[in-house]
């Protein structure tokens, strides 16, 4: 046979078997293209051809865990404005109770445009440019809000009985991730406990782009001059591995950090710290975490934890210790967030709570012992109260307002007659409820309160605990040593 037919032979041979390996992936593609085709033809209804593909991409990821999703181009910009901590905007938080009504503005955000053009907290948006959004869904007036930064936008508002138009200039508005326990008389964080200095308090919010830069500053700034710290992760539902392990590192200056597993249980990557930090080893740490910390929240407890750098107090975290790529589709206006791998904490125990787990079983991250403090309804709405108006002023003032209000009512009103079965009816409602453990990630998963270390501070139980248990070694480390006693012999 002569060489060029060999060659040719063996040149067959490879594309043929290239073809049928190409065929073999791109079969099941095959079949949803032809649903897809089918339903457009004969379907009784026009459809959206674009809202099938997304339909079948969350098909598909649905048969994977639950960290695994189809990233639509609706959401593919949100989702990168919050990992990338901003977005092209006005500032101002949105919500939508009822589906009938107008979107509300929660409160404008501080520095915003928003709040320089008069935004105020309960706003309803009721038009925006030529647009009448009263009965748009929270999702679509947000979308018309944002826009290309230095653009103007005009804003229609119901305020009471009052509608008028607001002028805003969008601008590019941060997402802050690193925030202290309340601001100041200029709108600046303090990252120290209000109820006692000593104490240097830091809430990550997430775990974004810009947290280890935002952390870094504040730990810089603050210079080491307090006795003891809080790092408050609760209700952060994580983000960035690589900000985890930064953040870390600010306070450890070697060994392990975190290491991820990938199919079948092979050892990938290590992280470890590198020398120096920016906390001072010997000032104690303390690590507050429930049932909304989760992933990158659980990577630092744990890694704290294991090394014996900080305590853990709450309640047991959410149990999310696998890691997701983000996989760009249709060249970058979607994405695939796809689970490639599990994380390990410094002793080598995984963090991931399975589909069968039970509370008996060893996942997420335990409070230490002593510092176990479950919370009930009521308490979970108290703490996102006191964080949402340390956030945002205006909401303060609001509240601050409707007290003062109550307590002029009750000063200049006759007292209305005092109905026993009414308040303990009421009474008993509340504590029912609160009782109960509900879905918001604040609230307790069923752990047994550990006895309270002192008198109640705030309206945080948690966060009591913690202080007392680091008011006792501040108070110890400044004890000065006993005198020698003499012992009869």
């Amino acid at each position: 046979m002569p060489p060029r037919h060999l060659n040719f032979i063996l040149f067959s041979a490879m594309v043929s078997l290239a073809c049928y390996t190409t065929y073999q992936f791109i079969r099941p593609a095959i079949v949803v293209g032809d649903a897809i085709q089918l339903i457009d033809r004969y379907y009784v209804e026009p459809i959206d051809t674009d809202k099938l593909v997304d339909g079948a991409m969350d098909g598909v990821t649905g048969q994977l865990d639950e960290n695994s999703s189809f990233i639509a181009q609706s959401d593919y910009q949100a989702f990168q404005d919050t990992i990338n901590q901003e977005f092209a905007g006005i500032g101002i938080l949105i919500e939508q109770p009822d589906e009938d009504q107008p979107v509300r503005v929660i409160t404008p955000m501080v520095g915003s445009p928003a709040l320089a053009a008069g935004f105020r907290p309960g706003d309803l948006i009721v038009r925006v440019e030529q647009t009448d959004t009263s009965a748009m869904t929270i999702s679509d007036v947000s979308s018309l809000l944002r826009g290309p930064i230095g653009t103007q936008v005009d804003v229609g508002v119901r305020r009471g009985d009052e509608t008028f138009d607001l002028s805003v200039k969008r601008e590019s508005i941060p997402l802050e991730s690193v925030v202290g326990d309340h601001r100041d008389a200029d709108d600046r964080w303090v990252y120290r406990l209000k109820e006692d200095p000593r104490i240097a308090y830091i809430r990550l919010t997430t775990f974004g782009e810009k947290t280890p830069e935002e952390l870094e500053a504040v730990l810089r700034d603050l210079d080491n001059d307090f006795e003891a710290m809080i790092l408050d992760v609760r209700g952060n539902g994580g983000g960035l591995l690589t900000t985890a392990v930064s953040v870390c590192d600010m306070f450890l200056s070697d060994g392990l950090i975190v290491s991820t597993k990938i199919r079948g249980g092979v050892p990938e990557d290590r992280w470890e710290a590198s020398p120096g930090v920016l906390v001072n080893p010997e000032i104690p740490l303390v690590v507050m975490v429930n049932g909304g910390s989760a992933s990158a929240s659980e990577i630092v407890a744990a890694c704290f934890q294991d090394r014996g750098r900080a305590a853990v107090a709450g309640v047991r975290s959410y149990g999310k210790g696998t890691v997701q790529n983000i996989l760009p589709l249709q060249f970058g206006r979607s994405a695939l967030r796809l689970t490639v791998a599990t994380f390990y904490r410094p002793s080598d125990r995984s963090i991931h709570r399975g589909l069968n787990a039970t509370e008996e079983d060893d996942w997420g991250v335990k409070p230490n012992p002593g510092l176990v403090v479950p919370i009930t309804e009521s308490q979970a709405e108290k703490i996102a109260d006191r964080w949402l108006q340390a956030s945002y002023p205006l909401l303060a003032q609001e509240a601050q307002s409707e007290a003062d209000d109550d307590t002029s009512a009750t000063t200049d009103e006759e007292s209305p007659p005092n109905d026993d079965s009414s308040a303990n009816s009421a009474e008993d409602s509340s504590d029912s409820s609160g009782d109960t453990p509900m879905d918001d990630p604040l609230v307790d998963d069923g752990d047994v309160a550990d006895p309270p270390l002192g008198p109640p501070i705030t309206d945080d139980p948690p966060l009591d605990q913690a202080i007392h248990y680091l008011r006792d070694l501040i108070r110890q480390d400044a004890l000065p040593d006993a005198p020698p006693q003499a012992v009869a012999a």
